[in-house]
């Protein structure tokens, strides 16, 4: 049996916690949130949605976030291989515009807790299930992002473990995401 264990990013609020898990001849029991435990790390973190994306190889799910009201995640890979990013979009903070990525895997047990006020997104290096537990409900119309290929934030996404950009499966939507200078003026214009 291995517990839960949190360790702090370096972008402040952000965590990549290793899952409670266990097995045995049965097979596998996986608990990835527990109000109690997460309380006493000092995360405040009350689910109030779930959902699921499954995605085909070569997806990229843009930096999406969520104008408004914000909304925290813990995001976990439930099966296949995603190279997830977080971005820190916090205007005060000292690491304001700066990512962070991470592999996250069937395989392993690992999950990235997304503070408010982060952009989220990831690249599908195997067909992938991916779980989101989010603390507020999906509002549609604060739905919004930054492009994935942002020159300024310059995400260095592991193109070559799905043969190359032209292998890319990207919506519609994604490919017509702000870039970070435009997020950024509309904060400073306080448009957003």
């Amino acid at each position: 049996m291995n517990k839960f264990k949190f360790n702090k990013i370096d972008l402040e609020g952000a965590y990549l916690i290793s899952a409670f898990h266990s097995e045995d001849e049965r097979g596998k029991l996986i608990k990835d949130y527990n109000l109690d435990i997460f309380k006493a790390q000092g995360i405040n973190y009350n689910l109030k949605e779930t959902f699921y994306t499954i995605s085909k190889k070569g997806v990229i799910r843009a930096i999406h976030f969520q104008l408004g009201k914000q909304q925290a995640k813990l995001i976990r890979c439930i099966s296949g291989k995603v190279y997830d990013v977080i971005v820190d979009l916090r205007t005060d903070s000292a690491t304001f515009g700066q990512w962070r990525g991470f592999y996250l895997s069937g395989n392993e047990y690992k999950e990235i807790l997304v503070p408010e006020y982060f952009g989220h997104g990831y690249l599908v290096i195997e067909d992938s299930i991916v779980s989101y537990k989010c603390a507020e409900v999906f509002y549609e119309e604060g739905d919004s992002g930054i492009m994935y290929n942002d020159s300024d934030i310059n995400i260095s996404w592991p193109f070559e473990l799905i043969n190359g950009k032209d292998n890319l499966i990207i919506s519609e939507k994604d490919k017509n995401l702000m870039s970070f200078k435009e997020y950024s003026n509309k904060i400073g214009q306080g448009v957003l």
